[in-house]
Order: structure tokens, then C-alpha cells, then sequence
């Protein structure tokens, strides 16, 4: 292999020879394995970070060309991209390792591409929510609009422009993540399956994202079922089926595997959807790096309210909301009236029926050692939120 990505720049391939006046010559990456620093340093390993850190210095090397606001833009979605834990590339990973796979180079490529088409989704979705924070500090918007006030801006335009180099933005990790798959050193054949998981990914992850916002209009009456399977389109598919079926992909699988893990992760990914709404009510913001005001605020129809709805609590947690001024008082109040309720308790244990199914589903196929090991470990990381 002599490029786990052949064309990383944000310009896009060009023909051999011929440079685009709108965008930088293609780059390569040497071989993790004979990659060397100039001086006979030892070989320097290619990593999901190191994949990244490429990707945003060449587009923001280039950027500058289009003037200073567009160099703002890529160093706030590169901003936007860091502090994560990575999670979506430790599955890919993870699998690919247990099943066998032999280039870690390659893994870190397809694992970067990954985390950037998650990041594409939160600044979407923080576009679509209206929030300006992220993990703690200003997100892509609200960096952009906080700069448009400083400037002397209007509040209406701030936050127009706000919402624009969001949706821009997004729209540039997506692309990024679709372009390192395309380009990656990877056979032909897996670079066709790669695109047509990730291709899948986003299709359905657009419907969940779309029914998210539709149930929040409270226009009918919704069940708990068609909201798990919201939630379950908007964050399973693409954080948990994708890079699982990625991984195996890459290790050359076969397909009864494949199709597994796509089980697999629709389980595996529904329990981290139920778990981490009740960290939107229920968790710290400190950790999460999201205020429990926000979906109270916005009045996310998730399937903990939607469980809350049926019982006597509801006509005291339903003053709070959708309550565009609500304040922490108010949360306290929410979150007393679900644990009474048992809303809570009841969201924790239905997580654990899906960790549950996905560990029953471990039985029925025959796969090493290692990787059982390597799964049990994943159920058990989840199963500790649930608990």
C-alpha cells in the first residue's frame, strides 16, 4: 500500500498533472509501515487523529485562498470535531482487529471518515436544535454569530449567519467523510461497499433527524414504538451499524457476519440512543458537555417522555416542557417528577433488554475468540450507563 488516502485535501481529486486554479494538487500519505520523519526516526503510525489532523491542516492550508472568513469556518469545524471520545472509530477498529484485519493505516482512514460524518451530523443537528453550545463551549454557529455581534451585527443577522456556516460546515464534513472512503487505499470492490454503507448511513439518519423535529410539533399522537424507531434511524444507524459493518467490510467478512453486526448494532445503538436521552435530562453538564435545558427547552418528544406521558406525573412535567424559559428549577422539578414516575427506571431497564438481545444474538453466530471477548467488553461499557 503506498496511500491510505490518496486524495485527503478538501479540493477534491484532480487529473494527474493538472491543478485546479479553485483548489490544492493532490497529496499522498506514505505507508504506516515505512513512514519515517526525514532523519531515520523510527516509523511514525497512522492513527484516526493523525488522519484528521491531515485532513483540517490541508483544507485550512488552502482556505485562506477564499478569504479569511472561510479559514474561521474549517478551523471551527475542526474545533467541532475534537474532544470526542472516538467511539464510532473504536467499534470500526475494534472489528477490524478481532476479525482478522492486517492495516491498521487503512482502518485509521476509514475510522476518521467515520468521525467526520458524525461530526457532519451534531453541527447539523445543533443547527436544527438552535444550540449554540457544544461540549462546553461555542459550537460552529454560535461561534460565528458571537463573532457577527461583535462586529455590529443585529441579533436576527448573527444568527443567521450562525446558522449558515453551520449548515456549511456540515455540509463540508460530510463531503470530507464520503471523499476519504473514495480515495482510500482500500480494493475497489470494499470501496464500493464502504460508500454504500455510508451512503445508507445518511439516508436514514436524515429520516430520524427529520421525524425528531416533526414529533416535537406535538401535531398527533405518538407512540412509544414509532419514537424508538426514530431514535434508532437518527443515531444507531450511523453510530454503531455503520462502523461495525465498516470494520467487517474491511476485514473481509463474509456476509452472514456483516449482516450480524447490522442486527447487532441496531440493538447495540437503540440502548445508547435510550441512555444517552436520559443523559440530555439526567446528566451532568460538566460531563456531557450539553445543558439538561436544552431538550426540555426544545421539547424532544424522546422515548422517556413519551413513557412519562402515561402515567399521573405528566400533567406537572408538561408544564415544563417545551418551555423556552425554563430554568434549572424547573429541570429539578422534571427530573424529581420522572424518577416518581418511574420513567427513569423504566428507560434503564428497556436499555438493558436491548444490550440483553444483542448479547443473545452473540450465541447464534460462530466468530473467534478474540472478538467475543472484544464484544462482551462492548455490552458491558453500556450495560454500566444502564445501571
Amino acid at each position: 500500500m503506498t496511500s491510505t488516502t490518496d486524495h485527503p485535501h478538501p479540493g477534491g481529486p484532480h487529473p494527474a498533472g493538472d491543478t485546479l486554479a479553485t483548489g490544492p494538487a493532490p497529496t499522498s500519505r506514505p505507508d504506516a509501515s515505512t513512514a519515517r520523519d526525514g532523519q531515520g526516526a523510527a516509523p511514525q503510525s497512522v492513527t484516526v487523529d493523525s488522519v484528521l489532523e491531515e485532513f483540517f491542516d490541508d483544507a485550512i492550508s488552502h482556505a485562506d485562498a477564499y478569504g479569511p472568513d472561510y479559514t474561521a469556518l474549517w478551523q471551527s469545524l475542526r474545533s467541532a470535531s475534537e474532544g470526542g471520545k472516538r467511539l464510532r472509530p473504536l467499534l470500526l477498529t475494534g472489528v477490524y482487529d478481532q476479525l482478522g484485519g492486517s492495516d491498521p493505516a487503512l482502518a485509521a482512514t476509514i475510522g476518521a471518515a467515520v468521525e467526520l460524518l458524525h461530526t457532519a451530523f451534531v453541527v447539523h443537528d445543533d443547527v436544527i436544535d438552535h444550540d449554540v453550545v457544544r461540549r462546553g463551549r461555542l459550537n460552529v454557529s454560535g461561534t460565528f454569530a458571537q463573532r457577527a455581534r461583535t462586529e455590529g451585527a443585529d441579533e436576527a443577522r448573527a444568527e443567521n449567519l450562525g446558522a449558515a456556516a453551520g449548515i456549511l460546515a456540515g455540509d463540508l464534513a460530510l463531503t470530507g467523510a464520503h471523499r476519504l472512503v473514495a480515495f482510500s487505499a482500500a480494493p475497489s470492490g470494499t470501496r464500493r461497499d464502504l460508500v454504500r454503507l455510508f451512503d445508507h448511513a445518511v439516508y436514514v439518519t436524515a429520516a430520524g433527524e427529520l421525524s425528531d423535529v416533526r414529533y416535537s410539533l406535538d401535531l398527533a399522537p405518538v407512540g412509544l414504538a414509532d419514537i424508538v424507531a426514530m431514535a434508532a434511524h437518527k443515531t444507531a444507524v450511523y453510530s454503531f451499524e455503520l462502523p461495525l459493518q465498516a470494520g467487517a467490510v474491511l476485514a473481509g467478512a463474509d456476509l452472514r457476519t456483516i449482516e450480524w453486526l447490522s442486527h447487532v448494532g441496531r440493538l447495540l445503538g437503540t440502548a445508547f440512543q435510550l441512555l444517552d436521552d436520559l443523559d440530555g435530562v439526567f446528566g451532568d453538564e460538566q460531563t456531557t458537555g450539553k445543558s439538561a435545558l436544552t431538550d426540555l427547552r426544545e421539547g424532544k418528544l424522546t422515548p422517556l417522555m413519551a413513557h412519562a406521558r402515561q402515567t399521573d406525573a405528566w400533567p406537572t412535567i408538561s408544564r415544563f416542557v417545551g418551555d423556552a424559559d425554563l430554568t434549572h428549577d424547573g429541570v429539578d422539578a422534571v427530573r424529581e417528577a420522572l424518577e416518581a414516575a418511574g420513567s427513569k427506571t423504566f428507560i434503564e431497564d428497556f436499555a438493558a433488554e436491548h444490550l440483553a438481545s444483542a448479547r443473545r444474538l452473540a450465541d447464534e453466530i460462530s466468530l473467534p475468540d478474540g472478538f467475543t471477548g472484544w464484544f462482551e467488553s462492548v455490552t458491558r461499557d453500556l450495560a454500566r450507563r444502564a445501571a
